[in-house]
């Protein structure tokens, strides 16, 4: 199945509920515009004539995709609001979302004050594919702790997680801690957030879930958005700087194909660091030269998953899908999303929370 497991898409709920609100972020009526106003950035027209569902799903098939799965826009900052003000944007999201149907599949997204277990399985439960989360939320190892109930309850469903870009709790992460939102003024284009913090906080979320996540979560399945800025390809310098090398062997003997003994490091006597089967990276708002320089830092293409972020992101402008290798993404797909187990109770998590 050809999927696109990365996309957003403004439904009429969505809307609404950010033009019921007072406070960042919001949406406004100005001009005719439907204006979308948020903490560190610019603001942003969103234009609700393309975002109508039955145009969106023609673009899926006019992109050749079956499936493309909608995931909340994470630079909003909704899921790190206190819970009472991210509960109703989060239901408006889900609401719109679910509603759609097919072509389109949804993420999960959650408020991350007091991270509720139980809120995963509720989505899950749903119909949501997985949960996503903001890369904020795990750029360090104290926030990738704050969230290990959360993480924890989608090993046990064998669920995927999506690390999008975006903010995470203020300081504390209490319930009342506003999201830690970036600064940026009005003299810099509108692509400095996406260029500067974005890929900051998703290679922190990387390199957090290296140093501590994995081992915390050996079965997680877990998806980076935007080829996690490319973290990986700085694995040289993470080995100078006292991290782990490239001298480690895989855990489990295989490439990120599943074939065991394909695509070994040929520079060394080991795998490369980034080697982890169960790691993905989507390939959204990058084009040949990142995807082939992020193949060969991992070890070989088999963890690719393709992703366009639209309408953030117009596909053709990086000769995507059509120029992709449909095999390996068709693959690298089924491996990451795997149908999710039972809820069921399991000891080793609730020692985890």
């Amino acid at each position: 199945m050809k999927t696109d497991i990365h996309q957003h898409l403004w439904t009429e709920p969505l809307v609404q509920a950010l033009a019921q609100r007072h406070e960042l972020p919001f949406v406004r009526d100005e001009h005719g515009l439907t204006v979308l106003y948020l903490a560190g950035e610019r603001p942003y027209v969103i234009d609700l004539a393309s975002e109508a569902p039955a145009r969106r799903a023609e673009l899926v098939r006019g992109d050749g995709l079956d499936r493309a799965l909608l995931c909340l826009s994470s630079p909003l900052g909704i899921e790190s609001l206190p819970r009472a003000q991210a509960q109703p944007l989060l239901d408006a999201y889900h609401e719109g979302a679910l509603a759609l149907g097919e072509p389109f599949g949804v993420w999960g997204a959650l408020a991350l004050a007091d991270p509720d277990p139980d809120d995963v399985d509720r989505l899950l439960d749903r119909g949501c594919v997985g949960i996503s989360l903001p890369a904020g939320a795990l750029a360090g190892v104290d926030r990738l702790a704050h969230v290990r109930p959360l993480l924890a309850r989608l090993e046990r469903r064998s669920a995927p997680l999506l690390v999008h870009p975006g903010p995470g709790p203020g300081p504390g992460f209490g319930p009342g801690a506003a999201p830690a939102a970036g600064v940026t003024s009005f003299g810099d284009p509108l692509w400095w957030p996406a260029l500067t913090q974005y890929v900051a906080d998703v290679h922190a979320a990387w390199l957090a879930f290296l140093h501590s996540g994995r081992a915390e979560h050996p079965e997680l399945r877990i998806v980076f958005a935007m080829l996690a800025g490319l973290a990986p390809l700085h694995c040289e310098r993470l080995a100078t700087r006292g991290g782990p090398d490239r001298s480690s062997p895989a855990r489990d003997g295989r490439d990120r194909s599943g074939a065991a003994g394909a695509g070994r490091d040929r520079s060394s006597s080991g795998w490369p660091v980034a080697h982890d089967p169960l790691a993905f990276y989507d390939t959204s708002s990058y084009g040949p030269a990142a995807i082939g320089a992020l193949a060969d830092a991992i070890g070989g293409p088999g963890q690719l998953l393709y992703g366009s972020d639209r309408p953030v992101v117009e596909p053709a402008l990086l000769h995507e899908p059509g120029a992709l290798d449909w095999e390996l993404l068709a693959d690298a797909s089924a491996r990451a999303f795997g149908a999710p187990t039972p809820n069921v109770p399991v000891a080793r998590e609730e020692a985890l929370r």
